[in-house]
């Protein structure tokens, strides 16, 4: 086809940073970022420019796949941020304030970009170091003997997806569901390594969230025709379970691209579907109770089965192959040439009829450890529902990386403006050395970390919406007392919107390292469930690694190239 009007040549863009479109659209970028962070940010509607599906979503999985920018340092901010969440499944907001906030801030210095960068890059590195070594303040344990921690956790994740649209007590209820599906997935078995298993999430429209429950073990959706009145007639369980990755349509289109030979005279669809029957005649003598298929079974073979007892579901799907497989112990069958070996069938231990409105679903419930679950998600429109389904994804997936690191961070901008203070305290306090080893002056080194601080500081205040004061107080992080003030700061009210730092003299300790008291996000002796607000420690980790990383990256650009058209 040929194109509508002329390509023209690709524009080649010198120091894209200084130029003032460029700035713009960083600082839209930032400002669209900025408004959906924290549990009342604002919802975004995404379509396109023709129309199309409207999407209304503040969560930034979506918003980052489904925003288009043209602009090629925005593309692979956008790209570095999707690989994050896809790793991570949170804190994608704040790796993008945060780099956005560094590139503003540091763009405005009066320094060479090579100097900054080695500054907020040794800064990240003081970061690290802290958040992974044993005296961070503002990092809870993990307490796995107690469910508090663990739904603080899942809780502050749901809570954090407005576009949801869930009051407090319907918040609560949702996070104890999801908490309850992943602890299923965990195996009860003796060993060594820790066995995750599968969560099923079928959404359900125009019920009350309310109605939301988790199942051990799968639920399949029935076709109007399939005879619930057999499932009902079966003798009492366990029963044998026959599974098929291969279409058993019968169709020669199945066979692929291959040559046929055809004698003549032979009816290759009447040799498939005799091979098809032959199929069904092995695992009715096996005892097959119950046959699945992942793709469409033959008509002549789905009844031929039914007729003689034996359960049939197909048009399975990729997504419940491998819950099924996981939950049955069964093999998928790659092929109905050859028979079926004994060691390939599963098992199921009952089978129940569940009715949600007027949609009947199949209930597989397993036999032995339950590892496989399946979570219902009833809202009361496909927006929030879709919504609501992806927070649970994602906050079933932080609760994973606890199993792997048992921490987290405090949130509601503890973390952030605790690290600020942290490191311009010790920015200062080791100025001269850290400017010896950087190669630059003192005054860069301040500059530089000044522009770090601001940074994370902004992506605390950007929890605020409504124009009001700020849900944290950007002082309480770092707190010194005046008469010993060596560096110039001022005790002032602290407060959080955890609402764990208050002027009280339990909070105020002495570090072992440094000479000066100040106030905590937390006591050394502090526990996860006075918290209401926590934050996955290894996606935050990652998100500031990414953040810096990504910011570091968009300021040694020299030259962009993008197409016009």
């Amino acid at each position: 086809m040929s194109r509508l009007c002329k390509k023209t040549q690709s524009v080649c863009t010198d120091d894209p940073l200084s130029d003032d479109g460029v700035g713009r659209k960083i600082t839209l970028l930032r400002q669209i970022v900025t408004s959906c962070y924290g549990p009342y940010g604002r919802l975004k509607q995404v379509h396109n420019n023709v129309g199309g599906h409207v999407q209304t979503t503040s969560t930034s999985a979506v918003l980052f796949r489904t925003v288009q920018t043209s602009e090629p340092l925005l593309k692979l901010l956008m790209v570095s941020l999707q690989n994050h969440i896809q790793r991570f499944s949170d804190c994608g907001l704040f790796a993008a304030i945060l780099c956005l906030e560094l590139v503003e801030n540091i763009k405005i210095l009066d320094i060479r970009a090579g100097v900054v960068i080695s500054v907020i890059r040794h800064l990240q590195k003081l970061c690290n170091t802290y958040l992974m070594g044993r005296d961070c303040n503002c990092k809870v344990k993990i307490d796995f003997n107690s469910c508090q921690e663990l739904l603080a956790l899942t809780r502050s994740t749901i809570m954090s997806k407005p576009a949801c649209g869930l009051n407090p007590t319907e918040t609560h209820y949702i996070s104890t569901l999801v908490l309850k599906a992943f602890l299923q997935t965990i195996s009860t078995s003796l060993s060594d390594n820790v066995h995750l298993g599968k969560t099923v999430v079928v959404p359900l429209e125009g019920e009350a969230v309310e109605k939301s429950a988790v199942f051990s073990g799968i639920l399949i959706d029935m076709p109007e025709l399939f005879p619930s009145e057999a499932v009902e007639s079966l003798d009492s369980g366990p029963y044998r379970v026959a599974v098929f990755s291969a279409s058993l349509s019968g169709d020669l289109s199945e066979i692929g691209e291959k040559t046929l030979e055809i004698h003549h005279g032979a009816d290759p669809e009447a040799d498939l579907l005799g091979t098809l029957l032959q199929l069904g005649e092995q695992v009715i003598r096996d005892g097959v109770t119950l046959f699945m298929c992942q793709r469409v079974i033959h008509p002549i073979l789905q009844q031929y089965l039914e007729e003689r007892g034996v359960l049939v579901v197909e048009r399975l799907g990729i997504a419940l192959l491998d819950p099924v497989i996981t939950m049955t112990g069964a093999q998928a069958m790659a092929t109905f040439h050859t028979p079926v070996p004994a060691e390939a069938y599963g098992g199921v231990n009952a089978l129940r009829i569940q009715c949600f409105g007027s949609r009947k679903m199949l209930h597989l419930i397993p036999s032995g450890d339950p590892v496989v679950c399946t979570m219902v998600l009833c809202h009361r429109n496909e927006t929030m529902l879709d919504e609501l389904k992806l927070a649970c994804e994602r906050a079933a997936h932080v609760l994973r990386l606890t199993l792997k690191d048992p921490y987290a961070l405090l949130g509601g901008g503890c973390t952030e403006t605790h690290l600020a203070a942290y490191t311009r305290h010790m920015s200062q306090e080791n100025l001269l050395d850290v400017s010896t080893a950087l190669d630059c002056s003192p005054s860069d080194v301040l500059q530089g970390a000044d522009a770090f601080c601001q940074s994370l500081e902004a992506v605390a205040a950007a929890l605020e919406h409504d124009g009001g004061d700020s849900l944290i107080d950007l002082t309480h992080g770092h707190r010194w007392t005046s008469a010993s003030d060596e560096v110039g700061h001022t005790n002032r009210a602290s407060s959080c919107s955890c609402g764990l730092i208050s002027n009280s003299a339990a909070l105020r300790w002495t570090h072992l390292n440094t000479k000066y008291p100040y106030f905590c996000p937390a006591p050394p002796t502090s526990s996860a469930s006075q918290v209401c607000v926590l934050d996955s420690f290894l996606a935050k980790l990652s998100a500031l690694n990414v953040a810096v990383e990504m910011a570091s990256f968009l300021l040694e650009v020299k030259y962009t190239i993008r197409d016009v058209n």
